[in-house]
Order: C-alpha cells, then sequence, then structure tokens
C-alpha cells in the first residue's frame, strides 16, 4: 500500500465531509418540515440543499481526480494538494449556509486540487505513456 495511504485518508476525509453536508441537509428537512421528495422550501432550507448537492457535484471530479493523479504523478503530492480540498467545502457549506454570497471563499479554495488533478493526471500518463 505503501504511499496510498494518504490519498486513501483524503479520501475518507472528503467522504467525511459529503456526509456532514448530508446531515446537515437531513436535519435542515427535518427543521423546516419539508417532505420527501421536495426540495421546495424556505431560502435557509434550499442553502443546506445546494451545500450537499454542489459538494456531491465536486466529489464525482475529486475523487476521481485524486486517484488518477496518485497513480499518473505521485501520491504523496495527490495527498498535499488535495488537503485543501475538504477544508475549502466545509468553508463553502458553512459559508452557504449563512449566505449565498458567503460561500465563494471555500469555493475558491477547493477548486484548484480539482484542476490540477484532472489536467497533471493527464500531462503524467501522456508522460508516462510515451
Amino acid at each position: 500500500m505503501g504511499d496510498y495511504v494518504y490519498p486513501g485518508i483524503l479520501s475518507s476525509l472528503a467522504l467525511l465531509v459529503y456526509y456532514f453536508t448530508m446531515l446537515k441537509s437531513g436535519m435542515a428537512r427535518r427543521r423546516f418540515e419539508i417532505a420527501a421528495p421536495s426540495h421546495d422550501g424556505p431560502e435557509e432550507y434550499v442553502r443546506h440543499v445546494r451545500a450537499h448537492e454542489n459538494t456531491m457535484e465536486h466529489l464525482v471530479m475529486f475523487l476521481p481526480g485524486l486517484w488518477l493523479f496518485a497513480v499518473a504523478v505521485d501520491p504523496i503530492w495527490a495527498a498535499g494538494i488535495g488537503a485543501i480540498w475538504p477544508v475549502g467545502r466545509l468553508m463553502y457549506a458553512l459559508g452557504y449556509y449563512k449566505a449565498p454570497e458567503k460561500r465563494s471563499i471555500g469555493l475558491i479554495i477547493s477548486m484548484p486540487p480539482i484542476y490540477i488533478f484532472i489536467l497533471g493526471s493527464l500531462i503524467g500518463f501522456v508522460v508516462k505513456a510515451t
């Protein structure tokens, strides 16, 4: 397993962040008495749901990107670069729960690892193929 333990730990942390947003969304559903499957409700409820959904949308790019980068480039670098993603996503969610305009800093922090992973893994695999 070696150095791949670090992307594994980071993957687990990323999933915990996702679970946190899911839990907060469910708690908001209960607090605002929104019957499933509706996602309509007061703005505060919708912000909780959007924070959860947006985290899932980003997780779909983050996790495969992390692992592709770990294989194509380096697992330690992957974990180091990716470590800011869970922090950014938590900042995003906590900000969004307060007001839509307070989510921007978390979004800005969490996006670069995704771009680096996707482009870096593509370059890494191309270099390995030649």
